[in-house]
């Protein structure tokens, strides 16, 4: 993509990190022009964040990229402990639960974060978009009709800004937003991705090796002859040469330096917990790690970074599309960042042992109740919850129903009149009373939560006005 050919957008996404990419597939579908610039030369290169959570799954089920998901994935391993050479036993480090109508994915799935990214980079291709790789933003300002970005390959006019480039986020230290957190563990971390002899170590379960310089974790990474390596110092500091990560395995593990037949990938962090103080600036939003950092305990990063983009991607699209007011966008932060604070308490609780993985780090529980777009209750959900899936007759499933750009009126066990209209923005659908709605009318946003509920239509259409969505002619 030349960027000459590209000197105005509605939307310039700085960074093409999982939560950069999944919201420039969100935007590119709707119809929003957006720009994903990258500083490196390609996509990151590793596996680091391989955990998907359920809510996820559903997440991607919506944007169009479930069946790849399903096909490069897997589930995530039963644990298997090691102490001198030999199997001490299986132990499952993860809640899991079979799947049902209202919760299709009951467990944790596992894939490189590197495959993710290329997932949802084939995805915005397909929509049309791309990402401008090589092209690091070095300044910006705004105005009340925009940004403007200064980037290494140019100038860029936008109607927003979002950054998704990470802990050490240009975009958020340009704005002076400061990020308050904690070093949850003073003890480094090496994480790499490494190839081991067939014969050496199977694929079946996650290898965790006790010992007195730091737990050691070998996990297979499905889709690849992979392993992720993870392994705690606590003294000294990991070395990243192939030679240093060969001697390690050996030094802690019973596998020879030479069963580690390569090295594609090593990096080391420190974990830390942080939350910006603000998710905005005028027309700059952060999102993903620019907003938060966590501890990798408990898988909770990369889903919940995924997952302010999929908050954000609908409200830009409907102040840019459909004329809601831009004070739509103000409740980005007020719904995203008290749900970061929660995930960084609970990353760090697993991290340090005082928390097990449990149906909270599922994310299927997370809402918004009693946030600024939550208004009624009907059944037995409230505005705000998660919107289940169950069946919906010859549509297939609920979740098929949803999937899109666009808001669905949602009429459970009832013949109360509804609008006739069915436009692009609201698909109008009945569905048989079940136990997991109960009965009531629910109109279910694009990112698959209960915005407003009720028995009757009294209401709605006030509620539906300011998100851009003009009912009483529907």
């Amino acid at each position: 993509m030349e960027l000459n050919s590209v000197k105005e957008t509605d939307v310039l996404i700085a960074g093409a990190g999982p939560s950069g990419l999944a919201l420039a597939c969100d935007l590119a579908r709707r119809g929003v022009r957006a720009l994903v610039v990258e500083q490196a030369p390609s996509l990151f290169p590793g596996s680091r964040g391989k955990g998907i959570q359920p809510r996820t799954r559903e997440v991607f089920d919506d944007l169009g990229v479930g069946d790849a998901v399903r096909e490069h994935g897997g589930p995530a391993p039963i644990g298997m402990t090691w102490s001198g050479g030999e199997r001490r036993g299986e132990y499952d480090m993860f809640r899991r639960a079979a799947p049902t109508e209202a919760e299709p994915y009951g467990e944790p799935w596992t894939m490189p974060q590197w495959r993710t990214q290329e997932i949802l980079l084939a995805r915005l291709r397909e929509l049309g978009g791309d990402v401008l790789f090589s092209s690091a933003l070095t300044g910006l300002s705004q105005d009340t009709a925009g940004v403007t970005a200064q980037l290494t390959t140019g100038e860029v006019r936008a109607s927003y800004l979002v950054a998704a480039d990470g802990g050490r986020s240009t975009v958020r230290r340009a704005l002076g937003i400061t990020m308050d957190g904690e070093t949850v563990d003073p003890a480094p971390v090496l994480v790499a991705d490494v190839r081991i002899a067939e014969s050496a170590l199977d694929r079946r379960n996650w290898h965790v090796f006790t010992g007195g310089a730091g737990y050691t974790t070998l996990c297979p990474l499905p889709g690849t002859a992979d392993f992720q390596l993870v392994a705690q110092f606590r003294t000294g500091a990991p070395g990243l040469t192939p030679d240093a990560v060969r001697a390690l395995v050996a030094s802690r593990t019973h596998l020879a330096a030479d069963a580690v037949t390569e090295v594609r990938w090593a990096s080391d962090f420190r974990p830390r917990a942080a939350l910006a103080e603000r998710f905005r600036e005028g027309r700059v939003l952060l999102i993903g790690d620019a907003a938060h950092v966590h501890s990798p305990a408990g898988g909770q990063g990369l889903n919940t970074s995924v997952q302010d983009a999929y908050n954000l991607g609908w409200k830009l699209g409907q102040v840019l599309l459909h004329g809601a007011p831009a004070a739509l966008l103000e409740t980005y932060e007020q719904e995203r960042r008290p749900v970061a604070a929660d995930m960084l308490g609970l990353s760090t609780r697993i991290h340090r042992g005082e928390q097990e993985r449990g149906s909270a780090a599922q994310q299927l529980g997370l809402g918004y109740r009693g946030g600024p777009l939550a208004s009624g209750r009907a059944g037995v959900l409230e505005s705000g919850d998660r919107a289940p899936d169950g069946p919906a007759g010859e549509a297939g499933r609920l979740f098929d129903v949803f999937r899109g750009p666009h808001f669905t009126l949602l009429a459970v066990g009832t013949d109360v009149a509804l609008p006739a209209h069915d436009g692009a923005m609201l698909r109008v659908f009945r569905a048989p009373a079940n136990e997991a709605y109960g009965t009531g009318l629910f109109l279910v946003r694009p990112d698959g939560y209960v915005g407003w509920a009720g028995d009757g239509p009294q209401g709605l259409a006030e509620y539906a006005g300011p998100l851009g969505l003009d009912l009483k002619s529907a």
